[in-house]
């Protein structure tokens, strides 16, 4: 506990699933906590989450923003700034991954990926690092996949494109920021049972193709995620830099059998 005592975190995609539980992860250990949403059918999650912070003893602000957009980026820092002070910790969790055959993806989609999955991190981190800077010290954690390192699906080659693209945007950002006493890593879940995937484990089948692929028999749980995300955030990283953590239970050193999901 209190390992973040007195720091201020950002948290996009903060109001559902692994973004809900980081930022909840974050507050207990004495974070202050921004909660970004996107659309306002999500305010009233962002809220709720809000009140959860607030009941652990932190302060909490929600502000809603469209991250993939520059202008939106900015105002949100802004007001995180004017509201809970500079940002110390930033986790870029906001992410999509609509389900299309690569004969299949239109343009839209493509663009849509990239803009949340790509070019979100890098508007927040480089709005973040500046100050970051000033202050010699800041976290940047990015939230990727399993797909970062191998072809989960073959139904979202655009997902698992970005995530690798977002991995070595990772890797280069820590290189460039290290010397300011920053640190840019990431954290790589397998599938994990959130609202995200509600349509996809529906199917008692597919769930259980799912555990019985993983090296550990289960799916992963959203806290695993922000348990892996205050360590990062933490002293404790403090030489941990230019990482991609995997939480997946070993899915991604362990070699295809003919009896895993993707093969039946």
């Amino acid at each position: 506990m209190n390992r973040l005592k007195s720091r201020v975190a950002l948290v996009t995609g903060g109001s559902r699933g692994i973004g809900e539980a980081i930022v909840i992860r974050l507050a207990e250990e004495g974070a202050d906590v921004a909660i970004n949403y996107a659309s306002e059918k999500s305010l009233d999650l962002a809220e709720k989450v809000k009140a959860q912070v607030e009941a652990l003893g932190q302060r909490a602000i929600v502000v809603r923003a469209d991250v993939g957009k520059k202008s939106e980026v900015e105002a949100m820092f802004a007001q995180v700034e004017a509201e809970l002070g500079p940002v110390d910790i930033l986790v870029n969790n906001a992410g999509i991954a609509p389900f299309e055959s690569f004969l299949n993806v239109t343009e839209e989609t493509w663009d849509r990926t990239y803009n949340t999955n790509v070019k979100a991190i890098f508007l927040a981190s480089q709005i973040a690092a500046k100050g970051m800077i000033e202050r010699r010290y800041g976290k940047i954690v990015n939230v990727l996949s399993t797909a970062s390192l191998v072809v989960t699906s073959p139904v979202i080659p655009h997902y698992q494109s970005s995530k690798a693209a977002a991995n070595m945007l990772t890797k280069g950002m820590a290189i460039e920021l290290g010397k300011f006493n920053i640190n840019v890593n990431a954290v790589g879940p397998s599938t994990v049972d959130t609202d995200m995937c509600t349509d996809y484990l529906a199917s008692p089948v597919i769930r259980q193709q799912e555990i019985e692929a993983n090296p550990m028999k289960r799916l992963g749980t959203a806290r695993q995620i922000g348990d892996a995300v205050v360590f990062l955030a933490s002293e404790e990283a403090m030489q941990v830099n230019g990482h991609l953590l995997m939480v997946d239970g070993g899915l991604t050193v362990k070699a295809a059998q003919p009896d895993d999901h993707m093969e039946r």
